[in-house]
């Protein structure tokens, strides 16, 4: 039966989850606790933090906007599982003025490189707060998603200069102040020191295609979603996913 609460039933997440879903039971086997300590920085409202939780997985989440940190209190309430998810307000620069280095079995740090000063010190301190042989799930936006976005829209100018600009802007109006290419995201983690798992494309088509088609073509839903996950660990499709997801891991 399909759990509404898990990020599984989103065209924008369920690659995402099935991943780290699975990272998260490898760790589990490899270290026989059915319980794991989990950090979500910038979790926001607790989209990935709450199912985490549902798993039974104790969950810190660290943002920087109290808004976020109420909606987050209120979700994981409302799930039931308020006991196993903490909200602290904070940041990825000043991380371990609130979370303890060294102390978790996986780290997800999603969205939160697009809009940070320093991005390889955003991932140094995320891999410093892993406990040895913990993950690290690196979720950012990509750069190619970003240009073929424009280039269908009719906005080739900005497709041009979304392809040239160092920062993968097309414009003073861009809302994301920063897109990456895979192999920047992954030389990111192994820069950090972490063994590079695998890396997936994460909405690659269901930005493209309209909705209408996905809410009233019967079985278009289901098809789409298994179309993204074959898609997903192509590398040929990850220079037009709107986002890229990496996994690394910390080893012992």
């Amino acid at each position: 039966m399909s759990d509404p609460q898990r990020p599984r039933a989103s065209l924008r997440t369920a690659v995402v989850w099935d991943v780290l879903e699975e990272a998260l039971d490898r760790r589990v086997k490899a270290t026989g606790r059915e319980s794991l300590d989990v950090l979500d920085t910038g979790g926001g409202s607790g989209h990935f933090a709450v199912p985490v939780a549902r798993l039974g997985h104790r969950v810190t989440v660290v943002d920087p906007s109290p808004n976020a940190l109420f909606a987050l209190e209120r979700r994981a309430a409302e799930a039931g599982v308020a006991d196993r998810v903490r909200g602290v307000q904070g940041d990825i620069h000043g991380l371990f003025d609130v979370a303890e280095r060294g102390a978790y079995d996986a780290v997800l740090l999603h969205g939160v490189l697009e809009y940070v000063d320093d991005p390889a010190e955003g991932v140094r301190h995320a891999v410093e707060a892993l406990r040895p042989g913990g993950a690290l799930s690196l979720l950012a936006a990509g750069l190619g998603g970003a240009v073929l976005a424009r280039a269908l829209a009719g906005h080739f100018t900005e497709a041009h200069r979304t392809l040239t600009d160092p920062a993968g802007r097309w414009g003073d109006g861009d809302p994301v102040p920063r897109r990456f290419t895979a192999e920047q995201l992954t030389e990111a983690v192994t820069g950090a020191g972490l063994e590079v798992g695998p890396v997936h494309g994460v909405r690659v088509f269901s930005d493209l295609v309209p909705g209408v088609l996905v809410d009233t073509e019967p079985g278009a839903l289901d098809a789409l979603l298994r179309l993204e996950a074959a898609a997903a660990e192509l590398p040929a499709f990850h220079s037009v996913a709107t986002q890229l997801h990496v996994l690394g891991e910390k080893r012992g």
